[in-house]
Formats: structure tokens, sequence, C-alpha cells
């Protein structure tokens, strides 16, 4: 579009026009100085760079003064290893943190914009994948909120994990290139380089009597940081999210150009670079195993020698180490850090094994999040002596050390080494190197705490039993209820009082009013309208529709076998053929939206197979004319945090359907609970703690316990529920015949042999409960009273799931560290 501007006319005047004079003053200057521009040049993205300017200004007084109070005081540092951190938006987020969002909401009218137009210009971060992602993000608000001196660490993805497309019902991936426009949140530090070593050799050498090794001939990659600011809620602590970019130390071979030779010139920089490329490249390969441990080691590398040298500021010797530093493994991807800081303190400190080793298990302390096998690390020997070659020394002595102490501890057990040996099969055990290089090692729900103790880490629990503890997951209530929901929010303040964004057990006041017909209406209204705008959303962004009237369930997370995706579509595929078949009470019948969403690992076929499915029965389902009318299916492509923040208000039944014993923890179960979402579920992860806080009767319990699955696995016969099910025949021989693939008889033919081949996930074990709760469900959704009471009494009761209750316990029991005032 071409501008005509009148050269007797001067630009429209940007200027203070009341409300918050100060934040628009802010807003003018930045337009202006920053960008030189005015209100003819400036474009709907330069409106949002200038309220992010204006925003990071403010961020960064406080940000300063924090950093350096945390230095006059001396205080004891908590440091968050984590591959993931999930952010979502933080435009909102920071305003809402720093008590600035209604002030910046009247201030943006100066640049003739709503906020909410300005924040639709701002992606999410993919700097994760799952529930690990967004637990640590949740953490570091919590962190800062309760005032705990606290640095997260992880990678800049360039281009994280990647973009979900779905093609002709079919996942595929393409690069999330979020960083297109830059990332107008953080704040380069190219001062901030360490070197990462990989390969090379190791030459032993001795000195006054004393062994010494020396790693030579090493690769390098530079390691540059860049900082993100970590708000508290409504105080004046700002902490820091450090995440490391890896730079080449040869940047372009000017030889190489010289003789023709382009992509030479700059090969060695290109292949440097890729260990901060992707999040989970596919290990299918060699080659991608290779760069996944790269990246662990690349981003342990560097925040060790970060954390060492903000220590060796203000310290003399390493004596106080453990009393000024904690680290907290999140998950194993870190583990590698034991022996990183075991060679720190031997090789370049000169300290004495044993006194390395007290120092080293004094500082980490080790949160498990899964007991699948896969997800607990094994690395080749022979790999970790190629790239690391000194850490394989080292791990091999923790080995010989630990062999020791378990014939110690159990001389008649010769058969325990192998279970809880370091080195076993020419593997390196991740999981156990960071339990033995721990002082303590928790997980996350206490079902999972109790498995890992009494199960998966039984013969490290023997051991050290003083090591195990459990801390329970949770979330932000500011993000997840006061950002997400702020509809719902205005009226549980207006109810209760505002205190439950910083105490959520306070929300136990809403118990009085689930029978009070005033506030049930409300409630409802709330959760109507909120069902009303994610319709629209997904009208306009995907080109669907749902009825808002129908029952809105809701299945997003990761793909994955144990999450038990499949159970769900069976369950479609049930209602899909009782009413093509006219076996339904139109009168008693409760119309539904089933709504998935979420990615499957890109090398994980058979979850890529499931994807697929779900949309071919999602097609047959629209093309019914009967069925239509009463049921949806809608697959909702690139799951993330703005996605989930537009599903979880709007939700009403919460899929947490996992295999019981599987899942560790789960941290949607506890979103969708605190929006008002009634919990279809297993005993599994934190599901077991929901019910007990909400009530077993405000919970709909189905399926086999862990011990229930335990004891089938021994004698599990997956056909035996198929002949019992007519129902579950059906569903298994249209599948086995190419009912919802005419075009290709055999292509859902892998699921079955699955599911025949021994239903590794009890998927058929649990049907018929399943379904059984699920009509339990159509049935109680009828009474709109009851719905609304129970749902209510979902979030009275979810105060025991906000991650502020995580970190205090982490705090006292583990970090053993006090929160710091400004």
């Amino acid at each position: 579009m071409v501008v005509r501007i009148n050269k007797n006319e001067q630009a429209p005047a940007v200027k203070p026009t009341g409300g918050n004079r100060s934040v628009q003053g802010s807003l003018i200057d930045q337009l202006t100085y920053s960008l030189s521009k005015d209100m003819y040049s400036v474009t709907p993205r330069d409106k949002f760079t200038v309220v992010t300017l204006s925003v990071r200004a403010e961020l960064a007084k406080r940000w300063i003064a924090t950093q350096q109070h945390y230095y006059y005081v001396d205080a004891k540092r908590l440091y968050f290893l984590s591959l993931e951190f999930l952010l979502g938006r933080l435009l909102r987020n920071y305003l809402i943190n720093l008590d600035a969002l209604a002030d910046y909401r009247d201030a943006v009218e100066v640049l003739a914009a709503s906020l909410e137009e300005v924040e639709e210009h701002e992606g999410d971060a993919a700097l994760g994948n799952g529930g690990l992602g967004r637990l640590a993000a949740c953490f570091l608000d919590s962190m800062a909120t309760l005032k705990y001196p606290c640095y997260g660490y992880g990678i800049r993805y360039e281009y994280g994990i990647f973009s979900q497309k779905i093609k002709d019902g079919y996942q595929t991936e393409a690069p999330d290139n979020w960083l297109r426009y830059g990332n107008p949140w953080e704040f380069p530090r190219p001062e901030l380089l360490y070197p990462v070593r990989f390969y090379g050799r190791v030459l032993q050498h001795g000195h006054n009597g004393r062994s010494r090794s020396e790693w030579l001939d090493t690769d390098e990659i530079m390691a540059m940081a860049y900082d993100y600011p970590v708000p508290g809620f409504h105080n004046a602590i700002v902490n820091t999210l450090r995440l490391w970019a890896a730079k080449s130390t040869r940047e372009f071979d000017f030889e190489y150009f010289n003789n023709g030779d382009y992509v030479k010139a700059v090969e060695d920089k290109n292949s440097s670079e890729n260990i901060s490329k992707v999040l989970y490249p596919n290990d299918y390969s060699t080659a991608g195993k290779e760069l996944r441990l790269k990246q662990q080691y690349f981003f342990v590398a560097a925040t060790l020698a970060d954390v060492v040298r903000r220590y060796k500021k203000f310290h003399q010797g390493y004596r106080n180490f453990p009393e000024k530093v904690a680290i907290q493994l999140n998950d194993t991807h870190p583990s590698i850090a034991v022996p990183e800081l075991m060679r720190i303190l031997v090789d370049e400190e000169g300290f004495e094994w044993s006194d390395a080793w007290d120092l080293t298990t004094a500082t980490f302390g080790y949160t498990n999040h899964t007991i699948l096998p896969e997800a607990l690390e094994r690395w080749p020997e022979e790999m970790i002596g190629r790239l690391l070659p000194r850490h394989l020394q080292i791990i091999r002595e923790i080995d010989r050390r630990l062999l020791i102490h378990v014939s110690r501890r159990f001389p008649d057990e010769p058969e325990r080494k192998e279970r809880t040996g370091l080195i076993t099969g020419g593997f390196v055990n991740m999981a156990r190197m960071a339990i033995v290089g721990s002082h303590t090692t928790n997980g996350v729900s206490k079902l999972h705490s109790d498995i890992l103790k009494n199960c998966v880490f039984n013969d490290f629990y023997l051991m050290y039993p003083e090591r195990f503890r459990n801390v329970t997951n949770g979330i932000t209530q500011r993000r997840w209820l006061l950002e997400a929901n702020p509809s719902l929010s205005a009226l549980i303040s207006e109810s209760i009082g505002s205190g439950w964004t910083t105490d959520l057990e306070e929300l136990r006041g809403l118990e009085k009013f689930a029978d009070e017909p005033g506030f049930c209406k409300r409630f409802d209204e709330i959760k109507r309208e909120n069902k009303k705008r994610l319709a629209n959303i997904l009208e306009k962004t995907e080109n669907v529709r749902f009825e808002p009237g129908f029952l809105l369930d809701c299945q997003v997370k990761r793909f994955h076998e144990y999450k038990r995706q499949l159970l769900n579509v069976f369950h479609v595929i049930t209602l899909y053929n009782r009413i093509r078949e006219g076996r339904i009470d139109n009168d008693s019948f409760t119309p539904r939206t089933v709504l998935f969403s979420g990615k499957s690992a890109p090398g994980y076929q058979l979850c890529k197979l499931i994807i697929k499915f779900i949309h071919n029965v999602a097609d047959m389902v629209a093309a019914h004319p009967l069925v239509r009318n009463k049921l949806q299916v809608l697959f909702v492509p690139n799951y993330g945090v703005t996605l989930a923040e537009q599903i979880i208000p709007a939700a009403e039944l919460s899929e947490q359907i996992s295999t019981a014993g599987y899942e560790a923890s789960g941290t949607g179960n506890m979103k969708f609970m605190l929006n008002g979402a009634l919990t279809i579920g297993t005993l599994d992860g934190a599901n077991v703690e929901m019910r007990e806080e909400v009530g077993e009767e405000n919970f709909f319990l189905f399926g086999m316990n862990a011990d229930e699955i335990l004891d089938r696995c021994v004698c599990h016969n997956p056909r035996a529920y198929i002949e019992e099910n007519d129902e579950l025949a059906k569903i298994i021989s249209q599948m086995s015949e190419g009912f919802f693939s005419p075009e290709d008889p055999n292509l859902f033919r892998p699921i079955v042999d699955t599911l025949l081949g021994g239903d590794r996930y009890f998927v058929l074990a649990d049907y018929a409960s399943f379904i059984a709760c699920q009509e339990r469900v159509s049935r109680l959704y009828h009474d709109r009273q009851l719905w609304t009471r129970m749902a209510i009494m979902n979030v009275a009761r979810s105060g025991k799931f906000s991650s502020d209750r995580s970190i205090r316990e982490y705090a006292k029991n583990i970090w053993h560290m006090s929160p710091v005032s400004l």
C-alpha cells in the first residue's frame, strides 16, 4: 500500500494523552529514539517492539538491583539445570508480575493499538517440548516470586524441537524459526564466552608423588550466554535464565574460500553450531546420538564454568562451595555434570579424589522425571570415551569405588553389581550416575517416588535411604489462572480476595460458594464464554469450528503410547458405532467435542501413525450425517503454551488416562483442575494426590492401579479382552479390515499388531472400565447443578498443586536455602 503524505502537513503527533503518562512517554521515547520512526512509518510489529523495549527498561532496573543485592549479602544460589524451558509468551506474564498490566493496557492507545493486538506479534519461545520444560518455567516463576536466588541454565535452541504441520492426516516436521525477528527479551552477553572441549586424549603424569591427568589435543566450541529476566510477582526480584548458544572458534576459512571451496569455508562453523540448533535431534543414528551427548555436555560444561567463576569472585578456596552453591539436575539430561565437576576439582583445582567427591555429592540434587527405560539414558561407553575421554576415566573410577561399596553392603548378592553399576554391557547408565553423585534424589509425585524406591532404584534406596525424597510437582497460578483465565480470576478475587495469587490454598474459601446459585451461574457463564472464545480462535487459525454447546473433552499432551491417546480414540469409535447403528438414547445422550493436541517425536513411527488414525476417524465422524450432529473430533496442530492457555480455560473434561505407574506426575492435570475441568483418569502420577484432595466423588476414576498393572505383566493375554467385549472386538476388526483407511486397508495394521502382540500399555485391558466411566460422565453432564458444583470443588481444592509449594519444599529439604529480600 502506498502512503501519500501531504508535504505541508506534519506527521501525526505522538503525545501522552492522559492515563499513565510516564508509560506513554516511555513508549513515545522508544518509538522515536530506539526505532527512529513516527506514526507514518510505524508497523504493527514495530508497536510490539516499542512495548517490549519499554518493559525491558523497567525489568533491567530491577534486574541489576537484584543481582547486586545477591552479591552484597553473599546469598546461597540455586542453579537449575534443564535441557528445556517452555516459557510461552512473556509480554503479558512480565506485565502481570510487574503489576503494570493496567498501565500498559491504557498506554498502548498512544500507538493506536490495543494490548491484545500487540501481543499477537509474540510467538512462543521454542525452548522446550512438553511437561518437563513447562515445569521448569513454572519453577522459575515461583523461585522469583518467593525470593530465592536462582539461575536457570539451558540451551538457546535456534529452531526448537519442530513446528508440527499436518498433511493428509500425517504429522510433518518443519523448523520452528522462532528467532526470525530476533527476540526482544533476550540480552546477549558476548563477553561471557566459555570454551567447551571434545575429543582429544588424556596424558597421565606425576608431580610430587601425585598422579595428574591432562586433557589434550581437543576440539573447542565456544558457548555464548543469552540472558532472560525472570521477575517475581509483585516484588522487586528479577532472577536470571541463562541460555547457551554454540559459536565456532573457526568462523571462516579464508584459504578454502580463495580456492573456490565456498562450502568448506564455512563447514567448521556450521558443524560446530549444530549443537544449539535443535532440541532433541533424532537419535536413531549414531550421528544423532553423538549430537545429543554433545548438547548435554556443552551446556553442562559452560554452566559449571560460569558457576565456578561466580563463586570464585568472592570466595577463596572451595571449603564453603556447597554452602553457597546448590545445583539441581532437572531430569537425567544434565547428569554428565557429576564427572565434569569432579574433573574441575581434581584436574584444575588440584583436589584429592575423596575431597572432590565429598564436595560434588554435597552440591548436586537430582530430580527424576520418568521411569521409562529409554529416558533414563544409557550412552555407549565407546562414544563417551571418544567424545569425552577424561570423563570416561572419571566415570570408571566412580564405578570402581561404587562397586566396592556394593560388595561390602551386600557381600552375598553379587547380582546387585549388575543392577547398580554405572557401566554395564558396554553402556554408561546416566541416571545411576546422577543418583550416586547427588545428596538427594527426588521423585515428583508420591506414587512416582514410591516406585523409584521400591522398584526402579530399589538397590540404591537400600544403600542410601536418606537420599530419597518426594516433591510433588506444581504449576504457577499466576500463568495458569490469573493470566490464562482472567474472567474466572476476577470472579474468585471478587469472592474471596486476591491472596490466592501467592497462596493457592486460599482457594479453599470457594467451597462455601459451591451451592450458591449466583456464584454457580457466573461460574457456568465464564466456562461457556471461554468455550466460545476457543471456538472463534480455532475457526480463525485452523478453519475448524466446534459447537460450544457440546461437552468439551480434551486430551492435550505429548504423544506417547503410555499416555494412551489410542484409548481415547477407541472411545470415540465406540460412540461413532453406537450412533451410526442407532444404539443410543437421543434424550439422554451427551453430545461432545473430543479435542486432541500434541506432538510425536519425529522418529516415533507408531505414535505418528496414531495421529494419522485420529485424523481418519475424525474425517469419518465429520462425514456421517447422523454422527456429526452429536460428536466432533478435532486435532489442533502445533501444541504449545499459548494454545494451552486458550484450550484449558474452556475444557470441561480432562483426559489423564495414562497407564498406571508410567506417568511420573503430570502437570497438565493440575492446570485443567485449577480451571474447573473435571478429570477422568487412572491412579497414576499426581492423579492420585489430586483425587485425595478433591474427593473421590469429584473425580472420574477408571482402570487398574499400578500394582494391578505390575501383576498383570506376568500373565497378560490381550486377546482375552477382545473375546470378552463385542464392541472392542468390532473396533479391532474395523482397524484390521481397513474400515478407517479404505485406500490402504493395512495402514493401521502396525497398531493392531502392537496391541495383539503384548499390549504393553494395557489399552485393551482398561477399555471396558474406560467406556463405563465415560458413560457416567455423560449421564452426570446432564445434571448441570451437580456438574458445576464438582467443577467449583476442583478449583477450590487445587491449592496443593502450586509450584510455590513445590519450591518451598525443595528450598527447605534439598537446597537448604532461605529467601532474600531487597
